[in-house]
């Protein structure tokens, strides 16, 4: 294993924990303390885009005027607010599970609409992954409000990996994350100033961790992606299943139940078995 790609999947295993822990600080918001999920997905843009504006050190105007970089933005904001929501009625874990029909969702969007090459073998597992959140949605009159917004978060967050993979090279790496975060907090703001709480010494912690653990999270993708190919990076995603359910249990004393238990595991075992796969000469 060369030293990059050792780099790599550190940094992206680092990412896979503090991404949920990100969310898990966020459901204590949402769930425990009754802040709106717009509130905490706005802090958590504002607090980022403060947090990265130095480090990228730059600010190119003209990108803020590609409407292709707002309808991205918009997907990944969409996606953040409709999680949060997810998280106040759903335990983690779960929210998670329905959460990678995102990455299905993409993968068969790049296909039809950027006119990438499908490899069946992927394909194949990725249906069996797709299997797997059906396992945990349980479609039908008993769903939940929560498992809905989930699903719609998954289908936000697939929109915004297809529409960056579409601009993988409008711009830098990390001027497309500060967009991102830029785009956000402007589109959250009248919502979020609106669900301002009352100050309480009891909201800055969590605020804090749920901002930095997605910012330094998202930072910690950046430098991993620049180390690897994301082909053989995007199984190690599935590591935030697991990171989910430690959280969910150790936080918040939930398990899932033994039917989402089981989409995880078909989940877990589709991501993990594409390490096998080498690409076709």
């Amino acid at each position: 294993m060369d030293r990059n790609f050792t780099l790599a999947v550190a940094f992206i295993c680092g990412a896979m924990v503090l991404i949920p822990g990100g969310d898990a600080a966020g459901k204590i918001l949402t769930a425990e303390i009754g802040v709106s999920p717009f509130f905490v997905a706005w802090s958590r843009f504002l607090i980022g885009m403060l947090v990265f504006l130095p480090i990228v050190g730059r600010f190119d105007l003209r990108l803020y005027l590609d409407w292709r970089i707002w309808l991205r933005g918009a997907f990944i904001t969409g996606g953040i607010a409709s999680i949060l929501t997810a998280l106040r009625t759903e335990d983690i874990a779960s929210v998670f599970a329905i959460f990678f029909v995102g990455p299905i969702l993409s993968y068969f969007a790049s296909g039809l609409l950027l006119k990438e090459k499908l490899d069946h073998r992927r394909t194949v597992l990725l249906l069996v992954g797709f299997a797997g959140v059906l396992l945990v949605v349980r479609p039908g009159p008993d769903m939940g409000i929560g498992a809905l917004f989930a699903l719609i978060a998954g289908i936000f967050y697939g929109s915004y990996l297809t529409a960056s993979r579409w601009l993988a090279t409008r711009a830098r790496p990390l001027e497309m994350l500060l967009s991102q975060l830029m785009i956000g907090t402007t589109l959250l703001t009248p919502m979020g100033i609106t669900a301002l709480p009352a100050y309480s010494p009891a909201l800055v912690i969590p605020v804090l961790i749920s901002a930095f653990g997605s910012a330094i999270g998202n930072y910690c993708l950046v430098l991993a992606y620049r180390r690897a190919e994301a082909s053989r990076l995007a199984p190690f995603i599935y590591l935030q299943l697991i990171s989910a359910t430690v959280f969910g249990v150790l936080v918040f004393n939930t398990w899932p139940d033994a039917w989402a238990l089981a989409g995880i595991a078909l989940l877990l075992t589709s991501g993990f078995a594409t390490l096998t796969l080498r690409p076709k000469n």
